[in-house]
């Protein structure tokens, strides 16, 4: 098995576990504070981490420059705004389903993926990844009787339109930071993806420091109250940052995000098992077929 292949289903479970954490800290937190802490209590492991590769596996730490400087504030920007968006869509839908809106990011990566970097796919990744993409429509009418009538209303939605454009987001973020990591000079995958998670991470708490001081300065202390658990999401967030930065300087966004639909099945196992979430016939259809499609991806890469 692909090296890329085994870090992605790392990615996609620290992803859903981080995911289950801010879920349960939206009922101390408001969303800014939730989406906070993945960045706030996970930028100090971040920059160890690079550490360790620079001084115990002596990687060299590559030259940054200003296309590094211009993805990784992109990325960084895309990625809080995407992360909001997400935590807010918790409080609309259940768990499961909340994260299924978001998961028409392949697609919006693959186009993004062309547009900025002018990778293209083979037609059976295409295919594979619009089976996934039929699986979250599935689930997205799971709750209602299905017809064309109703899969175009959910669709169309509030909470649909807000999973798709934080699906959008997460998809221009990949593509930024996979951008942001190929332009570093070396010394390998690894240690420029682990640059580029250690800059951004900083960048992304500074900036968001900033915004909840200006908006609303109590968040912070709630946030620092609730160190015990936010810490735990920040530690997710970032080894899952870790995984996915990585496996996006191996191999394209879009079959990188297109594997990483498997964060569904994690996801379907913690809204059953942890929030006691009813699931239905249709949301497991849809999820199977999330699983099709990801196995056709890996059977015609």
């Amino acid at each position: 098995m692909e090296a890329w292949v085994v870090i992605t289903i790392c990615a996609a479970f620290l992803q859903n576990l981080r995911s289950a954490l801010q879920k349960h800290l939206r009922s101390s937190l408001g969303t800014t504070g939730a989406s906070f802490v993945r960045f706030g209590y996970g930028f100090p492991v971040a920059i160890a981490y690079l550490a360790a590769l620079h001084h115990f596996a002596g990687y060299a730490l590559p030259a940054l420059n200003v296309p590094f400087a211009f993805w990784s504030v992109v990325g960084g920007l895309a990625q809080i705004f995407a992360t909001i968006l997400l935590v807010y869509l918790f409080s609309l839908r259940n768990f499961a389903v909340g994260t299924a809106y978001s998961k028409t990011e392949p697609v919006q990566a693959a186009i993004f993926g062309l547009i900025l970097l002018g990778e293209r796919l083979t037609p059976g990744a295409v295919g594979a990844i619009v089976v996934g993409v039929i699986g979250v429509m599935m689930i997205s009418v799971a709750r209602m009787p299905l017809s064309w009538r109703n899969l175009l209303a959910a669709m169309t939605g509030r909470t649909a339109l807000i999973g798709i454009a934080s699906g959008a987001i997460f998809g221009i973020s990949a593509v930024a930071y996979r951008s942001a990591a190929l332009s570093l000079d070396g010394p390998n995958p690894v240690m420029q993806a682990a640059v580029t998670l250690a800059c951004v991470t900083t960048f992304q708490t500074a900036f968001m420091l900033v915004w909840m001081m200006a908006k609303d300065p109590s968040e912070i202390g709630r946030v620092a109250r609730s160190w015990r658990s936010s810490s735990l999401v920040g530690l997710a967030g970032v080894t899952g940052s870790a995984c996915w930065f990585t496996a996006m300087a191996l191999q394209q966004v879009a079959y990188v995000r297109a594997l990483g639909q498997i964060e569904l099945l994690f996801t379907f196992a913690a809204s059953v098992f942890v929030f006691r979430e009813k699931i239905n016939r249709m949301e497991l259809s849809g999820c199977l077929l999330i699983v099709a499609g990801i196995l056709l991806l890996l059977m015609w890469k």
